[in-house]
């Protein structure tokens, strides 16, 4: 047998099995029009060098279009998702070489109905594969089970359902989150009696997986190290912020001594903002997420930490995976939890600078 290339190549696999070239391309990509003997002498070939077809070059070659669908929460320009999308259309601009496109679409968290009638147009539409922000179990499986039934994948961005597993997800471990925020929250309010839980509900809905879960990890560290610490609940309301500063103002007359709190949704700046026009300056605040009304809260010393979680990197990841999987036939990692980002106004410009 004659040395072979480092490279192997489709013309080398061809000379060792005696075929033609045409056969060898047709075996590796299970065509038909090749004799059972041709293709099981090609088989024992690609065996023995364990050779592995370069899809890079395979897909560029490829005619097929793959279109992507993608659903996220309504959000305003500077909230939250609005890095989840650049980082869906910095993947887009990444891989149009291999002619992608995706549709981006939105629901009202606050409504599990339209949650539904989104899903539906999305699966009217066929997409070859789905990028989405799941909403609570009993309205995400309906979704779900429909894609299982059509084959097409899908993948979970900043929560997870681990009941109704995707193809992969990508978003912090919420419930760890939640437990390490109370840890950090405790240690800058030494060992109070009672520290201070907001949150944004309309009609008694949370509009997020991940915001619960990480109140069950906070409640947890709590219960097993503070047991004694009153948790106090404030409930502002989501689509109606003009109400949020008489309702802080009743709560504070209520609770003069409580100095420490948390929200686990993306708008700390609510609270923040209160903080400065009202001048208290000795509450502990920790919020979510880099919008930039909360680090203005956080250069300014109305919060006291920030916990990020890196959302262009999850659009993008979750965009490259769905190219890795049906594209390049990649193996792909299921569990993708982002790092619980720990920063104060001393670190958050170096932060800054590389997201």
């Amino acid at each position: 047998m004659n040395k072979l290339p480092e490279r192997i190549r489709i013309k080398d696999i061809a000379r060792l099995a005696d075929v033609s070239v045409g056969t060898v391309d047709r075996v590796i990509h299970g065509r038909s029009g090749v004799s059972e003997a041709s293709r099981l002498r090609v088989e024992k070939i690609l065996k023995q060098l364990d050779y592995h077809p370069n899809m890079y070059a395979s897909a560029l070659a490829s005619n097929k279009k793959y279109a992507f669908a993608c659903l996220l929460p309504m959000h305003l320009e500077g909230e939250y998702w609005t890095d989840i999308e650049k980082g869906i259309h910095e993947a887009l601009e990444n891989y149009s070489d291999f002619n992608i496109s995706a549709t981006i679409s939105y629901y009202d968290p606050y409504d599990y109905n339209a949650f539904v009638k989104a899903s539906q147009v999305i699966l009217d539409s066929e997409p070859d594969g789905v990028l989405f922000a799941p909403t609570i179990a009993a309205y995400t499986q309906g979704f779900t089970d429909e894609l299982k039934s059509k084959d097409i994948p899908y993948i979970y961005i900043d929560s997870n359902i681990k009941d109704i597993p995707a193809l992969a997800f990508f978003g912090q471990h919420s419930g760890q989150s939640g437990y390490f925020a109370a840890r950090m929250l405790m240690m800058l309010a030494g060992n109070p009696n009672e520290i201070m839980l907001f949150r944004k509900i309309n009609e008694g809905i949370v509009g997020s997986n991940q915001q619960e879960n990480r109140e069950i990890g906070f409640r947890k560290y709590m219960q097993e190290h503070h047991p004694d610490c009153q948790i106090l609940e404030l409930n502002l309301h989501a689509k109606r912020p003009a109400d949020d500063n008489k309702m802080l103002d009743d709560f504070f007359r209520e609770h003069p001594t409580v100095n420490s709190g948390i929200t686990f949704n993306s708008k700390v700046y609510t609270v923040g903002e209160y903080l400065l026009e009202r001048n208290k300056k000795q509450f502990n605040l920790i919020g979510y997420d880099l919008l930039e009304r909360n680090v203005a809260c956080l250069k300014q010393g109305s919060v006291s930490f920030l916990i990020a979680q890196q959302p262009e990197v999850q659009g993008f990841n979750g965009i490259k995976t769905l190219c890795d999987h049906l594209i390049f036939k990649k193996e792909v990692t299921a569990i993708n939890y982002m790092p619980i980002d720990l920063l104060n106004s001393e670190n958050i410009d170096f932060y800054l600078k590389i997201y």
